[in-house]
């Protein structure tokens, strides 16, 4: 393989917690997100990427996509880059996406397309190390990834990995949240969130009753989740220097309340006590002195009064691909254009 290898991760168990169950979030089908893979795959071979790794799953993914491809061969209608699947086991949980990232950070994919939430994206940016990533949205909470056409993600990536968009155009440096408890070590894209109960249980979180205290990374107006609440009150954006931290109560007993959409189709009230800047490389320690932590949005973590917790905001944690920069690129630049009269015409529409 002489020239760059796109990773993709698409774990079929992502999207499958309580929150499905209590709001109104929709459900990709299996088929749905072979045909995701698929429409991604399309854009890589457009933008010359020849070789593709994925993780393998026992869901029934790799079966739609080979007798795609397959079919598309036997047609003459070829337009997929090369795939192969990981050798790796099956768990059949999100360790797979952990898994696969390491993998692919051990062969030095170029990039890695990671298919889901906020939960999978914060799997594999704490495994993946430099290797810049692309989100395609396809979880329950996707305040991360940004909702756009997957063949466009696949065209971007093809553009940035290739070359083609010069790298201080398509790839961004993104703010982390890093949460020490003693000796562990883990991270959140978006937001750290403190909760009363002792207990991981079914992991989302959606109870407001039992929240105390929120970090953020960003917040943005439009956002879903455990961001919005900043994203409603003092809005942060991905780019900036600092992140938010909120005092949290229940809210019959807090100064003010926030009607908040912490999930797709549950809104709900929030008491809301105090909401602070949140510097960079500052370590902060919690409001409570036990409870439980919540990585965007999934409880991983109990603590008690004995444990040492904190949490820092860090700047340039892990690198994206940024799709609609890509994009803008090749079109100034002509690249989808085939001919060079074409190329003069398009030059000639741009400079009038």
């Amino acid at each position: 393989m002489g020239g760059p290898v796109v990773g993709i991760i698409a774990n079929p168990v992502s999207a499958r917690d309580i929150r499905r169950v209590i709001s109104h979030a929709g459900s990709l089908q299996v088929t749905d997100r072979a045909n995701i893979v698929l429409r991604i795959l399309t854009g890589l071979a457009a933008t010359g990427v020849a070789d593709v790794v994925m993780m393998p799953e026992n869901a029934g993914i790799r079966g739609h996509l080979t007798r795609a491809m397959t079919r598309a061969a036997n047609t003459g209608e070829a337009r997929f880059p090369a795939l192969r699947f990981l050798d790796m086991t099956i768990a059949g949980d999100a360790s797979d996406s952990a898994r696969a990232a390491r993998m692919m950070r051990r062969e030095g994919v170029a990039a890695i397309i990671v298919l889901g939430g906020d939960g999978t994206h914060r799997i594999v940016v704490s495994e993946c190390d430099a290797i810049p990533i692309a989100g395609v949205s396809s979880g329950t909470n996707n305040a991360f990834p940004e909702t756009r056409e997957p063949t466009i993600t696949g065209l971007a990536v093809g553009l940035a990995v290739t070359g083609v968009a010069p790298a201080a155009a398509a790839f961004v440096e993104n703010k982390r949240l890093d949460v020490s408890i003693n000796d562990r070590r883990e991270v959140a894209l978006v937001d750290v969130a403190i909760v009363r109960e002792r207990f991981i249980g079914t992991r989302a979180i959606w109870k407001t009753d039992g929240f105390r205290e929120l970090f953020v990374a960003f917040g943005e107006p439009g956002g879903i989740g455990m961001s919005s609440i900043v994203g409603l009150v003092a809005p942060v954006k991905r780019s900036e220097p600092f992140g938010r931290r909120v005092l949290l109560a229940p809210a019959n007993e807090a100064p003010f309340t926030l009607q908040a959409p912490i999930a797709p189709g549950l809104i709900e009230p929030i008491g809301i006590v105090e909401v602070s800047t949140l510097a960079l490389d500052a370590p902060v320690r919690l409001a409570i002195s036990a409870g439980s932590i919540a990585l965007d949005g999934e409880r991983e973590i109990v603590f008690s009064e004995e444990d040492e917790v904190t949490v820092t905001l860090r700047a340039a944690a892990f690198k994206t691909i940024d799709v609609a920069a890509c994009m803008a690129h090749a079109a100034s630049k002509g690249c989808f254009v085939t001919t060079g009269e074409q190329l003069q015409l398009i030059e000639q529409i741009q400079g009038g």
